[in-house]
């Protein structure tokens, strides 16, 4: 048996009947071929059109904007529009190509050999770059304009950016450059300033899930409305995604009706419901049916990093929906957020809201760095619902100013506040009252205001007694919690003379220059007396942790040299003082050393 001739379009071995037209993408078959069909870019089209009308087109444009917003589809209209010939094959640029042309159908089949497309991606060199100057000086062989279009242009090299400069600056009438990038501030601003410059934005979810619906009635498929929004939203901006996951969707359903429960679970998505009854549950501080809730929506699928960022989403929505209110009415918000919603920011204050969102932005990234997503979730669900217990800086405040509602005991001013968590409420959503929350909060016992901070009609804290000593100015300071002044008085200063209320010393070169200054401030404010702290050049004692070791080093010799110790050491040869201490009283002859309270002990060891 003879084998039969192949098929000229595909390949294959020629059957009874020829096979189906290959599929195409849905991103490839609904590509807009003119300005009308482009969505979410008025301005764009509207000062395209209008240059092109009135003969005032740049000679180099640059589009940029996040991916699959229609920056190299752009481009592709704009080499229509300007090199179209209409029907009868005597036009000439025009805003809406006429797409039958030669040129219209040769472009749009990217085999157009005036319109050049280059990916600068895989062709970033200036051997790339000098290849494309050469062949700007030739006219074009059957259009009007030679143009060239430059995706990703900012992976292109210094080198090759500056072997494009002079070109760009001067480039003959019969040639437009097109360039498009998702980095725009990666491309030299040399670059920049010859070019006209277009920002594609994010296409609306609204204007995203209209679209898509109309290409599921062309598709012949049914599509439900939450689908089309759970698609929309996935989107982010992105008709090219949007179109990807919706071809993905359709391919999910077997050529039925896309619901919203397979696209939830085609994208791993949280049911909404359950993501508000979640919000509700942590908000309450109740922990343990936040972990049921989420449990549950990972068993259907749902990731944990996803289920944080929904909250995060919602937690804006709420922020927002008490600013601008019309935030829940808008079209497209589901009954269920526009209700609950509502409720739930009636009952949250900002600064709750405020907390909620940076605690979910940074549990959310702890989330996704973590080996175990869900148990990072769960310990991030953990902190809410105890944090929804905590007051805000606002009502603590309140409280320590106010009279508590549940008097005290008396307790004394250094006593650190007590709280006790209230037990926590299973009421539903909207009956917890009085905490602007909406969630039970934590009572705080009434704290003792201290008499120093208790008003402005408290009295005065009495001055401390003037030091008689230099000793007792570092005590001072220590005592007054001056810990940085009374460590460099105790190492780096020479006490010169001492008086009370006069203080002259010299400081090492390792303390402060505004030492002196610091130190009479203290003083004054300690005592409520002037003091005067002068600096001296005469060389001054010692400092007083010099003086403490010299003082440690005799007391140590001397406590070496004792009869008992010296007996010890010999009994025991090896042995070494490790610790000296005072000799209780009546044991043998008492140390007149060892009148410092510091080393009153048990003997010698």
């Amino acid at each position: 048996m003879t084998d039969q001739p192949p098929n000229l379009k595909t390949g294959d071995p020629k059957t009874a009947a020829d096979p189906k037209p290959a599929y195409r993408v849905l991103a490839r078959k609904y590509r807009p071929a003119n300005f009308a069909e482009l969505i979410g870019q008025e301005a764009l089209v509207r000062t395209l059109t209008n240059a092109i009308n009135s003969g005032r087109v740049a000679q180099a444009f640059i589009l940029t904007g996040v991916r699959g917003v229609g920056k190299t589809t752009t481009a592709r209209i704009i080499a229509r529009a300007l090199n179209c010939i209409g029907k009868d094959g005597t036009g000439g640029p025009t805003p809406e190509p006429c797409g039958v042309c030669a040129n219209c159908v040769a472009i749009a089949r990217d085999r157009h050999v005036d319109v050049i497309e280059m990916d600068a991606a895989s062709r970033t060199g200036i051997d790339d770059i000098r290849e494309l100057i050469e062949g700007v000086r030739y006219r074009p062989v059957q259009a009007r304009h030679k143009v060239y279009i430059i995706d990703e242009v900012h992976m292109l090299s210094k080198q090759a950016f500056n072997g494009l400069l002079k070109t760009l600056e001067e480039p003959p009438e019969h040639v437009v450059f097109v360039f498009a990038t998702t980095e725009i501030r990666k491309v030299p601003v040399t670059v920049l300033s010859r070019c006209q410059r277009f920002d594609l934005r994010r296409v609306d979810q609204d204007v995203l899930r209209a679209h898509f619906a109309s290409i599921a009635k062309a598709e012949e498929v049914t599509v439900a409305e939450e689908a089309l929004a759970m698609v929309a939203r996935a989107a982010d901006g992105s008709v090219r995604d949007g179109l990807s996951l919706l071809d993905q969707a359709i391919a999910l359903s077997g050529g039925g009706e896309v619901t919203a429960e397979q696209v939830r679970s085609m994208l791993g998505l949280a049911d909404r419901e359950q993501v508000l009854d979640l919000f509700e549950a942590v908000m309450q501080g109740r922990a343990p049916q936040a972990l049921d809730i989420l449990a549950d929506m990972h068993a259907a699928g749902a990731d944990p990093a996803t289920v944080l960022q929904d909250l995060l989403e919602f937690t804006h929505t709420l922020t927002r929906a008490k600013l601008v209110p019309e935030t829940l009415t808008a079209p497209g918000v589901p009954e269920a957020e526009r209700v609950r919603g509502r409720a739930l920011a009636d009952a949250l204050s900002l600064p709750v809201l405020a907390r909620v969102w940076q605690m979910l932005l940074k549990g959310l990234g702890e989330t996704r760095a973590a080996p175990a997503q869900r148990q990072a979730a769960e310990m991030v669900l953990i902190r809410l619902a105890y944090a929804a217990d905590l007051p805000t800086p606002a009502e603590l405040v309140e409280r320590l100013q106010g009279t508590p509602a549940t008097p005290a005991p008396p307790a004394p001013a250094t006593t650190v506040p007590t709280i006790a968590v209230a037990e926590r409420s299973e009421a539903p959503t909207g009956a917890p009252t009085g905490a602007p929350s909406g969630g039970p909060r934590a009572a705080l016992a009434p704290r003792p205001v201290p008499e120093e901070i208790a008003g402005p009609e408290a009295a005065p804290a009495p001055a401390s007694p003037e030091p008689t000593s230099f000793p007792e100015v570092v005590a001072l300071a220590r005592t007054h919690n001056e810990m940085t002044l009374a460590n460099h008085l105790d190492n780096d200063v020479h006490l010169v003379r001492f008086e009370v209320g006069h203080i002259e010393l010299r400081p090492s070169e390792q303390a402060p220059r505004n030492l002196a200054g610091r130190l009479g401030d203290f003083l004054q404010n300690a005592t409520g007396a002037r003091w005067v702290v002068s600096v001296s050049q005469e060389a001054g004692a010692a400092p007083l942790r010099e003086q403490a070791r010299a003082h440690e080093a005799t007391l140590r010799d001397a406590a070496l040299a004792h009869p008992l110790v010296q007996a010890a050491m010999q009994t025991f040869p090896g042995a070494k003082l490790v610790d000296r201490r005072g000799a209780p009283a009546g044991d043998g002859d008492p140390d007149p050393d060892d009148s410092d309270p510091a080393n009153e002990g048990d003997g010698t060891t």
